[in-house]
């Protein structure tokens, strides 16, 4: 909140220290809700532009990111529905989206992005309203509150959609093991 003060204050530089400290986990959020690293990185941009246009209404009894993740999480649902509107399949995984750390193998690092892969596409098949809280609680490790928050929601109704979504998320893995044993069981005995 004193970096908000000093921006506040005249000191527009010192914005870019904000955006340097929070711009992965805007981005990390962005591409959780979307799938799509394109329109997270568009997500991400504009959620700096309205959080410098709007800081005068951050209120330091929040915590900052709480109020920036805010802003992403609501600009990610309105893509979302500008998605929809255009008719635009919501299972737009991109093309290799983890790359080789230098530190981990090669295995390690397939097996690491084919989970990552595997989980951005449950995610995806889940309703916005159900990916954000998802997304908030076991992501950012946001409370119920902080969700209820940034949401504008009730702490109850927060409960509610994690608990939907935890369901869903359940059915959709299940339903992947048992096709993926009635293909195994498909194939020719040797």
């Amino acid at each position: 909140s004193a970096l908000v003060e000093l921006v506040l204050n005249g000191e527009q530089d010192i914005f870019a220290v904000l955006v340097e400290r929070y711009k992965d986990a805007v981005q990390n959020l962005a591409y959780r809700m979307l799938g799509n690293i394109t329109e997270a990185e568009d997500v991400a941009q504009e959620t700096f532009v309205r959080a410098y246009t709007q800081l005068a209404t951050y209120k330091p009894a929040h915590k900052f990111s709480t109020w920036l993740l805010s802003i992403a999480s609501h600009l990610a649902i309105d893509q979302l529905r500008r998605r929809r509107f255009l008719a635009l399949p919501l299972e737009d995984v991109p093309f290799l989206e983890w790359i080789v750390d230098v530190g981990v193998g090669p295995e390690l690092s397939a097996l690491q992005g084919e989970q990552q892969d595997e989980i951005q596409v449950y995610l995806q098949r889940l309703p916005s309203k159900y990916r954000a809280v998802i997304v908030l609680r076991y992501w950012y490790d946001f409370s119920y509150e902080e969700i209820a928050g940034a949401l504008k929601l009730t702490p109850a109704l927060v409960k509610a959609r994690l608990h939907r979504a935890r369901e869903l998320l359940a059915r959709y893995m299940q339903q992947n093991t048992v096709n993926e044993e009635e293909q195994a069981d498909a194939l020719p005995q040797r």
